[in-house]
């Protein structure tokens, strides 16, 4: 018996079909183990020795695994045919080998780009080892990206509140979406004017003509730019005696364009389907691993995630036959079509995305797809057969006109394009955004010496448009010139800016939010470098290198790490007076916009004297004034202070009493947003405004319901114990004792009943949510001598003792499966008396306090609990 290890399930099934009963195929659900998201997972200080920790999801899985293993004789590994699933095959080895299963086994790799039964029977007969470069790449990259991500989000939180995080390609991303924001907010419109003639020929046939020179000066779009100059030439063209000067026709020709490529694909489903980055690979996953056509499973595109533009000898052959058959000889080129990339980077390792089989056409799979598939797959199917199609042919014709009078010169040009032969327009166009499409209006016959007459002659304004926001499509077209990024990652970046709340999509723009701005300006500040467009592609063309195996991985990080932890080091050290003078002055003409009137847009609304500016708080920026605490004018950031916008007393705006209290209530706008606030006091009960509720629609009845939370559902069937329904921190719940759980809308809130909050609970609980509940305890040590049970927990930032309310972090390298009694009381006692929290029972007693008044050593890198403990691995 031969087991085969792949990815998913789905494609478990589909191979098991192939290879029969001599095989048993089971499923790594993706990547079985990580790097645990803790300080010191991938340590420099050891020659990036990193720490991987296999979850809980996966400890099952590879027991399955391992015990297919013991039975067998060869392991074939059969995961995804890039660095990725390189990455996959080499944990699975190293996670087997611990187990001791992998003694006297056969070990072998194979990779296929199609799961198709040719396909995989090939990869079979054709086995190779593990591809070390590859894995190497893998652990460069994991390891730059953990230690970016983990050493400057810290700075972030520290430097900037309410930041989240940053991230080696992310933040790049973010930049490039917050410099074309700041290119629309300061660009300036610029006037011009088109002058178009109409006009008909002898025979009567209408057609349009555009300046194109005057008193012996070449005009381009923007030449003329005042009304004055409009005037002139319109009066001197309705003055003007028409001669057609020149009549020229030349041929073009349209090309085709590649197959596609992970990131053309990305575009073109945006552009076409209306699909986001991470969609389009979703379904492209599904239509790569197999799909039921008819009683046979089979994957149907070839491996999505590629950069290669070039298709396998047989695909050409099979597409070229096709084309010859359904649509003629005139369509199909004397010879294939070769393509190459003009990508930055580009590694070309994989076939292009093409159908595994052409003669699979998509409206006989379409009975067989879901709606998104069959659209996704009929158009990579398209783009495969109109790439080795024929040429489209157009006939362009530019017309001169001669309008000389009063001694100055001018001509007109009357421009058309004809399609003579659609070529593989017949079957694809593609939208572009920086192109237009060759065929444009059909010129009359006109010959040169014609006298057109003249029906009219206009002069219309315009104005200079701002660059446009980035589409998802434009700015993963954007990132792969510029070399950011792998093909593989783009759609998990964007995602990530919109799961940090960086960015915002409205109408397929994206459009950055304040706190992404924040991040991104902090960067340019502070750590430039790394936020260059081309450090960032430099660096991924070394991880590139190191694949190919001409890099050291470790001298990459090495070279990285030596001068990225010096800077982060010095920029530990700032005030934060520093932090605020450069956003202040890099986010100015955002955050204080030029007003109307020219007045200082800077002043203060409530005291007229001081001046304001960006201030840092606990939960992110604001806008405060500079003359506090005299003045407590504020308002939240991405508000321009008009309309009630502002805070302080200006913001406040009466919505009515409460027939209850009879207090009034009012709708305020603080630092952190708009809220509820019932009457006036040291503490009036307030309540924020919940996601998609707007200010403007606030009225009483809607302030009553908001400020009338939490309510009471019901109580609990188990204990009795009451549910209550409300609005926090992370959006709307219910809650049951320490268990939360959310519930899909606000509006739910006001009408959920006991018997769907229960099961929201019991789901929570199920799915081991412990909401705000104390982690579970992994170890139990006996009673304090005080009173109370001292346990051992793994907390989010690593294994603690917890005595009552004292919660005293191990220190660094301790095991908590070890830990002693004696070892737990000491550390309690330290904890009490550098002045922790008290226990619930009792105070820790004095005599255990520390000896001296110096705290103790903070925890740097917390480890994983030793059942879950995984060994540092140094070499690929």
């Amino acid at each position: 018996m031969n087991v085969v290890v792949v990815e998913s399930p789905a494609k478990a099934k589909t191979i098991n079909k192939y290879l029969g009963s001599g095989y048993q195929v089971l499923a790594s659900y993706g990547h079985v183990r990580d790097l645990p998201a803790k300080d010191g997972s991938v340590d420099p200080e050891h020659d990036f020795a990193m720490t991987w920790e296999v979850d809980g999801k996966s400890n099952k899985r590879i027991s399955d695994i391992a015990n297919a293993v013991k039975d067998a004789d060869t392991l074939i590994l059969a995961t995804d045919p890039d660095r990725e699933g390189e990455a996959i095959s080499w944990h699975l080895i190293e996670v087997l080998a611990k187990k001791r299963v992998l003694k006297d086994k056969k070990i072998e790799r194979v990779v296929f780009n199609a799961i198709t039964k040719q396909s995989v029977l090939e990869a079979m007969a054709n086995p190779r080892q593990l591809d070390e470069p590859l894995v190497e790449a893998y652990l460069a990259r994991r390891a730059l990206d953990y230690l970016v991500g983990f050493t400057l989000s810290p700075v972030l939180w520290r430097k900037l509140p309410g930041a989240r995080s940053a991230g080696r390609v992310q933040s790049v991303a973010l930049r490039l979406i917050c410099d074309r924001e700041a290119e629309i907010e300061t660009f300036k419109p610029q006037e011009y004017w088109s002058i178009i003639a109409r006009l008909k020929t002898a025979a009567g046939e209408p057609f349009e003509a555009r300046i194109a020179e005057y008193a012996g000066k070449k005009l381009t779009r923007l030449d003329v730019g005042t009304e004055a100059e409009a005037m002139e030439i319109k009066r001197h063209l309705e003055a003007a005696s028409l001669t057609v000067a020149s009549v020229e026709s030349r041929p073009q020709k349209r090309n085709p364009y590649a197959p596609f490529t992970t990131s053309t694909l990305q575009q073109e489903a945006s552009r076409k389907l209306g699909l986001s980055a991470q969609r389009t690979m979703q379904i492209a996953q599904r239509l790569y691993e197999g799909v039921d056509i008819g009683g046979e499973t089979a994957g149907l595109i070839t491996y999505m995630r590629t950069d290669g533009v070039q298709i396998a000898p047989e695909a050409v052959g099979a597409a070229r036959k096709l084309i010859g058959n359904d649509y003629g000889a005139r369509y199909l080129p004397e010879k294939p079509r070769f393509y190459s990339t003009k990508a930055k980077n580009a590694q070309e390792a994989h076939e292009a995305i093409r159908p595994t089989d052409v003669f699979r056409l998509p409206k006989a799979v379409a009975k067989f797809l879901e709606p998104e598939q069959a659209k996704l797959y009929e158009l990579i199917w398209k783009r495969t057969i109109a790439s080795q199609m024929q040429s489209a042919d157009f006939e362009r014709t530019t017309v001169d006109i001669d309008a000389s009078a009063g001694g100055k010169s001018a001509t007109l040009r009357a421009t058309g394009s004809v399609m003579k032969f659609d070529g593989f327009l017949t079957l694809y166009t593609e939208s572009r955004d920086d192109e237009e499409d060759e065929e444009g209006s059909r010129l009359p016959a006109i010959a040169t010496g014609d006298k057109p007459q003249r029906e009219s002659v206009e002069a219309a304004q315009h104005f200079t448009e701002p660059p446009p926001r980035y589409t998802e499509a434009t700015l993963v077209k954007k990132m792969e010139e510029l070399g950011i990024g792998r093909p593989s990652t783009y759609a998990a970046t964007l995602a990530t800016l919109r799961d940090r709340e960086y960015v915002e999509i409205d109408k397929k723009r994206l459009i950055p939010q304040d706190k992404g701005r924040l991040v991104t300006s902090f960067l340019e500040s502070f750590f430039e470098r790394y936020v260059e467009f081309d450090f960032t592609a430099a660096l991924e063309e070394k991880l590139d290198r190191i694949s190919a195996g001409e890099l050291d991985w470790r001298e990459v990080l090495r070279e990285f790490w030596k001068d990225f932890s010096a800077h982060v080091d010095g920029v530990k050290d700032l005030r934060v007076s520093q932090v605020l003078d450069a956003l202040n002055e890099m986010l100015g003409p955002h955050v204080f916009p030029a007003k109307a009137d020219g007045t200082d847009p800077r002043l203060c609304p409530t005291c007229g004297s001081g001046q304001l500016s960006l201030k840092l708080g606990k939960f992110g920026a604001f806008i405060g004034c500079s003359n506090y605490p005299e003045c407590r004018y504020t308002r939240q950031l991405g508000t321009n202070g008009e309309n009630g916008d502002e805070g302080g007393e200006t913001s406040d705006k009466s919505l009515g009493t409460d027939p209850v209290t009879s207090l009034e209530v009012f709708l305020k706008a603080g630092r952190f947003g708009p809220y509820i606030q019932l009457g006036e006091g040291e503490k009036p009960k307030r309540s924020s405004l919940p996601k998609g509720w707007s200010p403007a629609d606030m009225d009483l009845e809607k302030a009553l319901r908001l400020l009338s939370l939490p309510r009471e559902v019901g109580s609990h069937p188990e204990d009795g114990e009451p549910i209550l329904a409300g609005l926090g921190r992370f959006g709307p719940f219910v809650q049951h004792g320490k268990t939360y759980a959310n519930v899909e809308s606000i509006d739910e809130v006001f009408t959920v009943g006991l018997n769907r909050a229960v099961s929201l609970i019991a789901e929570k609980r199920e799915k081991g949510g412990r909401g705000r509940s104390t982690p579970a305890a992994l170890k139990s040590l006996g009673d304090h001598p005080d009173g109370g049970a001292i346990t051992v927990r793994d907390g989010k930032y690593g294994p603690y003792v917890n005595w009552g309310k004292v919660n005293a972090t191990l220190p660094k390298g301790s095991d908590p499966q070890a830990l002693t009694v004696e070892e737990a009381l000491k550390l309690i006692a330290e904890k009490a008396g550098k002045g922790g929290k008290t226990a619930k029972a009792k105070a820790a007693p004095k005599k255990k306090a520390a000896a001296d008044g110096d705290k103790p050593k903070k925890a740097a890198a917390k480890k994983a609990p030793a059942k879950k403990k995984a060994a540092k691995t140094a070499e690929a």
